[in-house]
């Protein structure tokens, strides 16, 4: 007889005593058991990759991955369809140095199965989906006080260090953002990472998140590694949300992300000569916006598939030819979303002392992604230019 109960429903009593044993010996029934979604970012996305039951108090001393097993439902907060409702296989189980049970589940680049994320065509929006997880415990877990069933699940928190590691904001213009600090004292440069198109707000759905901007994609998390930040000595890292696209408006967008760099400075021990700007796609056009407004505000700029071309243009050439930030333009040939020869290729002609890293494709860990997230190589430090790479050179300009 198998026991299941769906995560957030109470606990109560039910059949799980009755689960059978050898003859007539019977499991012992405890009370209720919390558990955890366990999350990482992808470069696809975020997917939840484990599970983590509170078992400390039961004491259990071993589990098998047939001993429970995992239900996903997931649904859209808002009207579009974009969940899923499926099975999550159980690939490993364990008993860790706390006494709680994990539960590795199958996951890899491309599956939605496990994704936190629907992304909403209608909207142009990646969104958090609502996540109800099941447990069914289908066999007596071995105890240090012999075999025990569990008669309910209770769903906790959804868990991922790199994205927890961000703190939440909202500046005095109303303009959401997410902070990473460093841990090392004294003044430390800023990074301001810029959103592509799927990670703003949808405002007349009422949906406003401050979260997708880090669970979409290693953007943002790229800068909060340890790699990364032994490179810059320790960087704050800046993930404003924009309340629609970048590119709908970069004239008002622009003053409004100033504000959030001068609020940070101003909270924060900000170096006003180490201060970077970064983005992709959409937020690569709203990088270079931003040099080409704030002419000395930045030690150095990365538009990643940025926007510049467009009838009349977004970004016209004079003002490309104006920019004086140190920048680096990263693009792939096979991007059919943005024409990097129309848009990267065309500013870094017009960019004085500009660098250009343009792939063939878009492939990481054997995983080809579409052409369009060259961001990928930039999260990883991939681009060189005469042995140095992407993030040795942002560090060193001032």
């Amino acid at each position: 007889m198998a026991i299941s109960r769906r995560g957030l429903l109470a606990a109560g009593a039910g059949t799980a005593a009755g689960l059978a044993l050898s003859g007539t010996a019977r499991a012992a029934t405890t009370g209720s058991v919390g558990f955890r979604l366990d999350a990482v970012t992808l470069d696809g996305g975020e997917q939840v990759v484990s599970v983590t039951l509170d078992t400390a108090r039961l004491a259990p001393h071993s589990v098998s991955t047939g001993t429970f097993s995992v239900h996903a439902t997931a649904t859209s907060p808002i009207a579009d369809p974009g969940g899923y409702d499926l099975d999550r296989p159980v690939t490993a189980a364990r008993v860790d140095h706390r006494g709680n049970i994990v539960l590795d589940l199958g996951y890899a680049e491309g599956q939605v199965g496990g994704g936190t994320l629907g992304y909403l065509g209608s909207r142009g929006r990646n969104v958090r989906l609502d996540l109800d997880y099941t447990i069914t415990q289908n066999a007596p877990l071995p105890t240090r006080n012999g075999p025990v069933t569990i008669p309910a699940f209770v769903q906790g928190r959804l868990a991922n260090p790199e994205v927890d590691a961000f703190s939440h904001h909202i500046s005095r213009s109303g303009l959401k953002y997410r902070l990473f600090s460093p841990p090392r004292r004294g003044r430390r440069p800023l990074i301001v990472w810029l959103h592509g198109g799927g990670e703003g707000a949808s405002l007349p759905d009422g949906y406003y998140d401050n979260e997708t901007t880090l669970r979409a994609n290693r953007g943002a998390l790229g800068f909060a590694t340890p790699q990364a930040q032994q490179i810059f000595g320790g960087a704050y890292v800046v993930a404003p949300q924009s309340t629609s696209y970048w590119m709908a408006d970069g004239d008002r967008f622009a003053p409004l992300i100033r504000e959030i760099i001068a609020e940070v400075c101003a909270r924060r021990a900000v170096d006003p000569d180490r201060i970077y700007v970064a983005g992709c796609s959409n937020g690569g056009y709203m990088s270079l916006k931003m040099t080409a407004v704030y002419r000395s505000l930045f030690a150095a700029s990365v538009p990643v598939c940025g926007v510049v071309a467009g009838d009349p243009p977004l970004i016209p050439d004079a003002e490309l030819a104006a920019i004086g930030t140190p920048t680096w333009l990263i693009a792939s040939r096979d991007d059919d979303t943005v024409d990097p020869g129309a848009n990267s290729v065309h500013a870094h002609e017009l960019i004085p002392r500009s660098l250009l890293t343009l792939y063939d494709q878009v492939v990481w860990n054997g995983h080809r992604f579409p052409g369009h997230w060259s961001w990928i190589y930039l999260a990883r430090n991939d681009p060189a230019v005469h042995g140095t790479h992407i993030w040795q050179w942002m560090a060193r300009r001032r």
